[in-house]
């Protein structure tokens, strides 16, 4: 479970693609740890901007802009808006967590005298 989340897009007023009665405002989101993409539903006063960090965890008390989590969402679902913000709010979360990403790559073992982890990562292996 994703305690902290990264807006990627915000519709006030919902999906255009729905019927007027079923749209509610929605934020679509990544999450920091596992990079889970997510709906999200703000509450009522809640504004946001695009690359914002978010708690969404389990702790009502500091969950203030978040109602409820709506659930997984996949890629094609989400707008073309969060489509091309995600590179850059990526490379954000990647910068935040530097060491965890440099901790990754140095201590990464090898799986046999002939194999290694790095091996099974696209485009280094």
């Amino acid at each position: 479970m994703e305690d902290y989340v990264y807006v990627l897009d915000y519709l006030p007023k919902g999906r255009a693609d729905l019927p007027p009665h079923k749209r509610h405002p929605t934020v679509y989101s990544i999450g920091e740890n596992q990079f889970t993409l997510l709906e999200l539903v703000p509450k009522n006063d809640a504004t946001f901007t695009i690359g914002e960090r978010i708690y969404v965890g389990k702790d009502p008390v500091l969950r203030k802009k978040i109602a409820k989590i709506k659930g997984r969402v996949s890629f094609e679902d989400m707008t073309s808006t969060a489509h091309g913000e995600m590179p850059y709010v990526i490379l954000d979360i990647v910068h935040d967590q530097k060491e965890k990403f440099l901790k990754f790559y140095n201590e990464s073992p090898a799986i046999s005298t002939r194999f290694h982890v790095l091996e099974l990562l696209p485009g280094l292996g």
